[in-house]
C-alpha cells in the first residue's frame, strides 16, 4: 500500500515590514473606533437639551476620525439651503478672524451635500467640481467627509468633517464609523425634539393651572413662575392673590409635595378650595388654613403641601402683613430705604399631616413702599449648599435690586437664584401704595 505523501506546512505569505505595519496600524485604528462609536453612542444619547446634543455630535465625530475642525448645518425646512451652523475645532485666532462673516448657507461642497446626501470623502478640496473656495481668513482645508444626518427619514443636517490631524485624507473605515454616528446622532436629535415638545407641554399645562393676577390697584403685584428643567416636570407650586370683600387683599404661595399630573391636580385643587374659603370667611388666615387641613384631611388624597396665606389689611394711615403658614418659607420684606429681612415667625406644619395641631397667626406693619415677597423653595433649594446660605444669598439679592421696579426685582431674584434650578419656582411679590388705605376705586 502506498504511503500517502508527506504533509508539508504552507509557507506564510510574506509581507514588507513597513506593509505588515500599516496594516496593523489601521487593524488597530478601526477597533479603537468602533470602540470609541460605542462610547459616542452612548454620550449623545445622555444629551436632551437639542443645541447640546448638536455640539455633542460635532465634537464626537471629531474624536471618532481624529479630525481637526467640524460642523454641523442643520438644513432649513425648505431642505434648499442651511439654517443653522455648529462649528468646532477653531481656535480663538481663527475664530476672530472670521468674525463678522455670515455662517454658510450651503453653497460649494456644503450645497452638493445638501444635493446629494450620500457619503462624501475628498482629498483635495479645491480639485473639487462642486468647490466654490473659502472666505477670507479661513482656515486651510484640504480635505473632507461629510455625511447626511436624518430624522425620521427626513434630512436634517450634514456633518462636515476636515483635516484628519495625521495629514491623511479620510479612508472608508472614517467614513463607515460617521455614517454610524449619524444614524444614531437622527435618533438623539429626534429625542431631544420630542423631549422640548413634552416640556413645552408640561410647563403650559402648569401655566394654564396658575391664575392671572387681577387689578391689586393702588397696590403693585408681580409673580413669576419658572418650571424646573426636568423632562415633563409638573410642579405643585402655586400663587395666588386676590381683592377680598373686607377690603383686605389675600395673598398666598405654596407648594404641594411630588412631580407629577397628580402633584398638579393637587395643586389646582388645593388653590380652589383655599380661594373659596379665603373669600368666603373673614377670618384670620390660620382659621382659613386650619379649615383647609380638615376638608382636604376629610373628602381628598392630597399630598403633604406647604403654604403661606396672608392679608394685607387696613391698619390706620399703613397697612399690615396678617399671615399664617403651613410649614412654608418666611416671607421676605423689603423696606422704602432698601434693607432687607426674612418675617420669621412659628412655621407651623404643612397641611396634610395633623389637622387638628393648631396654627398661628402673625402681623407686621407695611408703610408705603414696602414690598412682601413670597416665594416657593426651588428659588433657595441647593443640594450641596446648607438652606441657610442660599436664604442670605436671596436676602442679599434682594437688597441689591431693592429700588428696581416691582417687574425688574422679581426677575432679578429668579435669574439670580442661589438654587440649582432643579425644583420648580413660584415667587410673588407686593409693594404697598405711596397713598394712605381707603376704599379701593369701583369696590
Amino acid at each position: 500500500m502506498m504511503q500517502p505523501p508527506e504533509q508539508l506546512p504552507r509557507p506564510e505569505p510574506q509581507f514588507p515590514d513597513d506593509l505588515r505595519q500599516q496594516q496593523d496600524a489601521a487593524g488597530g485604528r478601526s477597533q479603537a473606533q468602533l470602540q470609541a462609536l460605542l462610547d459616542a453612542v452612548l454620550a449623545i444619547s445622555r444629551e436632551l437639551e437639542l443645541p447640546a446634543v448638536l455640539r455633542r455630535i460635532v465634537t464626537t465625530a471629531m474624536d471618532l476620525v481624529d479630525a481637526r475642525y467640524g460642523a454641523l448645518g442643520v438644513l432649513h425646512e425648505s431642505g434648499e439651503h442651511l439654517e443653522e451652523f455648529i462649528v468646532a475645532g477653531l481656535s480663538e485666532e481663527e475664530r476672530t478672524a472670521l468674525d463678522g462673516l455670515e455662517f454658510p448657507r450651503g453653497h460649494g461642497l456644503l450645497g452638493h451635500l445638501i444635493r446629494h446626501p450620500e457619503p462624501l470623502r475628498v482629498d483635495e478640496i479645491g480639485c473639487h467640481p462642486a468647490a466654490a473656495g473659502f472666505p477670507p481668513h479661513h482656515p486651510h482645508m484640504r480635505t473632507l467627509l461629510g455625511v447626511a444626518v436624518s430624522v425620521r427619514g427626513r434630512i436634517y443636517g450634514d456633518l462636515y468633517l476636515t483635516e484628519r490631524r495625521d495629514g491623511q485624507p479620510f479612508d472608508l473605515a472614517d467614513e463607515e464609523v460617521v455614517v454610524a454616528l449619524a444614524g444614531a446622532a437622527g435618533i438623539a436629535i429626534d429625542n431631544a425634539r420630542l423631549f422640548q415638545q413634552v416640556r413645552d407641554s408640561a410647563e403650559q399645562f402648569q401655566r394654564l393651572l396658575l391664575p392671572t393676577l387681577p387689578d391689586l390697584a393702588p397696590f403693585t403685584a408681580a409673580a413669576v413662575y419658572r418650571p424646573a428643567a426636568a423632562p415633563a416636570h409638573l410642579g405643585g407650586d402655586w400663587y395666588d392673590a386676590a381683592w377680598l370683600p373686607d377690603g383686605a387683599v389675600g395673598v398666598v404661595i405654596g407648594d404641594v409635595v411630588g412631580h407629577d399630573l397628580h402633584a398638579a391636580a393637587a395643586m389646582a385643587a388645593t388653590r380652589n378650595m383655599l380661594r373659596a374659603l379665603l373669600y368666603d370667611r373673614c377670618t384670620p388666615p390660620s382659621a382659613i388654613l386650619t379649615q383647609l387641613d380638615r376638608t382636604l384631611h376629610a373628602i381628598t388624597d392630597t399630598p403633604v403641601t406647604t403654604a403661606c396665606l396672608a392679608r394685607i389689611e387696613p391698619a390706620g394711615d399703613d397697612w399690615q402683613l396678617h399671615w399664617s403658614t403651613a410649614g412654608h418659607l418666611p416671607p421676605l420684606l423689603i423696606t422704602p430705604d432698601g434693607g432687607a429681612a426674612y418675617l420669621h415667625a412659628d412655621p407651623g406644619i404643612p397641611l396634610g399631616v395633623d389637622p387638628a395641631h393648631p396654627r398661628s397667626d402673625h402681623t407686621h406693619p407695611l408703610p408705603a413702599r414696602t414690598t412682601v415677597v413670597f416665594f416657593t423653595d426651588g428659588l433657595i433649594e441647593h443640594p450641596a449648599h446648607h438652606i441657610n446660605q442660599d436664604l442670605n444669598a436671596l436676602l442679599q439679592l434682594a437688597a441689591e435690586h431693592a429700588e428696581a421696579p416691582l417687574d425688574d426685582l422679581v426677575q432679578a431674584l429668579v435669574d439670580h437664584h442661589p438654587s440649582d434650578g432643579h425644583d420648580d419656582m413660584a415667587l410673588l411679590a407686593l409693594r404697598t401704595p405711596d397713598t394712605p388705605p381707603g376704599r379701593r376705586a369701583g369696590a
